[in-house]
């Protein structure tokens, strides 16, 4: 997934990310495994990669209501949000 946090919101992402997006995925069965900030260039500011135990998991989790939230709630906070799903295989993935 990648996003630009909305300028001035900064604070706010932060809280919300720490206290309620992070904390969400957990409970829906993700697992947050990398985060990344672009400080120079015109790229995304924020990367980060989630993955589920089975692509049937994470099926179930993106048709959920409760994924849908939390995105609604995230995008309080950021603009351009993107989201790629990819099978999860060892080293980096692009």
């Amino acid at each position: 997934m990648t996003w630009d946090i909305i300028p001035g919101r900064e604070q706010e992402y932060f809280e919300f990310v720490v206290r309620e997006f992070i904390p969400g995925i957990q409970q829906l069965g993700l697992e947050p495994t990398d985060a990344w900030v672009t400080v120079y260039g015109k790229q995304p500011q924020i990367l980060t990669a989630i993955q589920a135990g089975s692509k049937e998991t994470l099926d179930d989790i993106l048709a959920s209501t409760e994924w849908d939230s939390l995105l609604v709630r995230l995008e309080d906070y950021v603009d351009n949000l993107v989201s790629k799903t990819v099978l999860n295989k060892p080293g980096f993935q692009m």
